[in-house]
């Protein structure tokens, strides 16, 4: 409608124009329907499960490291283990050494001592 076919009308001519605009208006402003995907929830179950996925994935990784990290600790603890009974056992092998060395020089001297008093019986 243009001015002029509103100067000739009445009143309630231009109110029902007017709410007729108004409403046009609030009309464009009303949110529209959404358009919903009907592979949305295929999608967002896809994306959950690959999310655990990946979770269930790090999680694996994490508890190899930390069995990989226990298992060296015991490896280390180990090794430190049968390097201190090296080390008690070649003490051991010394102080038997010693002891031998010790018993076999007590063993010559008396036999020396025994050959002695022999000795001096024989030359009486």
């Amino acid at each position: 409608m243009s001015a002029r076919d509103l100067k000739g009308s009445g009143l309630t001519d231009r109110l029902s124009a007017a709410a007729d605009a108004k409403a046009a208006l609030l009309a464009k402003l009303k949110p529209k329907p959404t358009v919903t995907d009907p592979l949305f929830e295929d999608r967002a179950a896809l994306r959950e499960a690959e999310r655990k996925a990946e979770l269930a994935g790090v999680r694996t990784a994490r508890a190899d490291e930390k069995e990989a990290a226990r298992q060296a600790a015991a490896d280390a603890l180990a090794a430190d283990a049968a390097t201190i009974q090296a080390a008690e056992d070649a003490a051991l092998a010394e102080k038997r050494g010693a002891r031998k060395e010790r018993k076999q020089l007590t063993k010559a001297e008396a036999q020396t001592k025994r050959d002695a008093r022999y000795a001096a019986r024989k030359a009486r």
